[in-house]
């Protein structure tokens, strides 16, 4: 039907607008703070951009792309995360020749991916989430981990825990796959049919399988094969972390579903009554910027979902109210009247409230009724004699008081 929304979408109404504000506040703040500026990036890239940087082994690039051809016979895709597309921007704009590290954030980003709609995951979903290019040193995987802590914790999400884990480099990893499939081998008939597909392309994938959790119990793990600068990087970011006081577990079956992932890579996880539930995640991607064309750049970041938020912040009763849409709502009788109502309005609108009146030629009762209902704590009453006074009458709705003011000091009196 035409009157319901796209399947695995969501409207965002006026009674949530509030909250989604106040998410993007906090992280708009909390980025400010670290020395994060604002990045946008538009909804759709090329279809290599997510080829080349998100992997075309993954499931995201393999089944869920939403990608069309444009009138130009372009292959386009709405992007469905928000690294990609920072990264190409930043290499487009040259953004490596400015001061580095550069610190990026952005807010509300759109994002698309054709999956099965359940409970915290959409097919048109927002993610806030930060990148950082040009700095090496694990501490600032360790900041960019207490960005996301903090922004979480902000927003009412406070029972966390942190897991993280280390997928090595190109060079360590390379030997590492060698024994994960002479391990997988003689196991490979007996695993899921998405796994066997991995096992010649990808086969870090298999150990992410929610399918054969059994099965690969006792598979070998990246964190004893890493190379020695890999070994040091996590072994300082342990430290890191622990210097900021975040306590942290470590799960060498964290590999992340996206091919750019070098590193450090982490999840931060949540309780909810149907399980753990992942609120965050993220990690290093020291070679994509390189992959996609710009020169040799170490990079890290993270996606948090804002729907996925907002579900926690529900099931944890904790949604902030939303603020009266009115300060203060201007009932009047009369032409003259009205007249003066529209010129108050506009008065107190510059003063900085929030005011409005009747435009749908309501009797005075109605307006009171919809003042009422508007949730508007005040109404300011125009009508024939006390125009004529000089003088508008101001009802507390609350307390249903009522007293006269004189006209030209009524944004005064409402503004203090």
């Amino acid at each position: 039907m035409l009157t319901q929304a796209p399947k695995g979408t969501l409207d965002m109404l006026p009674r949530d607008s509030h909250r989604w504000q106040g998410i993007e506040a906090s992280v708009r703040r909390i980025c400010a703070l670290a020395g994060y500026r604002e990045i946008r990036t538009p909804i759709f890239e090329h279809t290599e951009l997510f080829q080349r940087g998100v992997g075309d082994t993954t499931d995201v690039v393999q089944k869920e792309m939403y990608t069309f051809t444009d009138k130009g016979d372009r292959s386009i895709t709405l992007k469905p995360e928000g690294t990609a597309g920072a990264v190409r921007a930043f290499v487009e704009n040259h953004m490596y020749a400015d001061a580095l590290p550069c610190k990026l954030f952005y807010v509300s980003c759109p994002c698309f991916r054709y999956e099965k709609p359940q409970s915290g995951r959409l097919r048109q979903f927002h993610q806030n989430g930060i990148e950082v290019f040009g700095a090496k040193d694990a501490s600032v995987d360790a900041e960019v981990i207490q960005i996301a802590m903090e922004i979480l914790r902000a927003n009412g999400i406070d029972d966390l825990s942190l897991n993280i884990n280390s997928i090595g480099c190109p060079t360590c990893r390379k030997v590492y796959l060698e024994k994960l499939r002479a391990w997988l081998a003689p196991k490979l008939p007996t695993l899921c049919e998405d796994c066997r597909k991995r096992f010649d392309r990808n086969p870090l994938r298999i150990l992410d399988c929610k399918e054969d959790v059994a099965k690969l119990e006792g598979a070998p793990a990246m964190l004893d094969n890493l190379c020695e600068e890999c070994a040091d990087h996590f072994e300082k970011l342990k430290g890191y972390l622990a210097a900021l006081g975040l306590a942290y577990n470590v799960d060498p079956r964290i590999v992340r579903g996206l091919d750019y992932y070098t590193k450090t890579v982490f999840e931060v996880i949540t309780d909810t009554p149907n399980g753990p539930l992942t609120v965050c995640g993220g990690g290093r991607y020291d070679g994509l910027v390189e992959e996609l064309g710009g020169p040799a750049t170490p990079g890290i970041g993270f996606g948090m979902g804002v729907e996925r938020m907002m579900m926690v912040q529900d099931l944890r009763g904790i949604a902030p109210a939303a603020p009266a849409p009115l300060d203060a709502f201007v009932v009047t009788m009369g032409d003259e009247a009205r007249l003066a109502g529209v010129k108050l309005v506009r008065d107190l609108r510059k003063a900085g409230l929030k005011a409005d009146l009747d435009h749908a030629a309501r009797s005075m009762k109605a307006q009171f009724k919809f003042a009422n209902k508007a949730g508007a704590p005040k109404v300011v009453v125009i009508a024939g004699d006390e125009l004529a006074r000089g003088v508008v009458k101001l009802r507390d709705m609350e307390n249903s008081t009522e007293a006269e003011i004189p006209a030209d000091e009524i944004v005064k009196q409402l503004s203090d």
